[in-house]
């Protein structure tokens, strides 16, 4: 199993300003995304439907090594 990191922001910044969040949610996501790809500054994008947010995506950022989340949120906007 991938051992997952969190970076400082993602625990300092996204988990305050996002408190129902969960890291078990983001693994979730990183493990069974429907879509990923590359995005600038070498981070990607996962994205999966999670059942506690009633089926909304959440969007999750990482690191380039894709194992180090650095943010997530619902997006809203995501079509499959």
């Amino acid at each position: 199993m991938a051992k997952y990191k969190f970076t400082s922001y993602f625990e300092n910044e996204v988990l305050r300003k996002r408190p129902y969040l969960k890291r078990e949610w983001c693994i979730h996501v990183l493990e069974n995304a429907c879509r990923s790809e590359p995005q600038e500054y070498n981070r990607y994008r996962f994205w999966a439907t999670l059942p506690e947010l009633d089926g909304r995506y959440l969007r999750v950022i990482t690191l380039e090594d894709k194992l180090t989340i650095h943010n997530a949120f619902p997006d809203r906007g995501f079509k499959p």
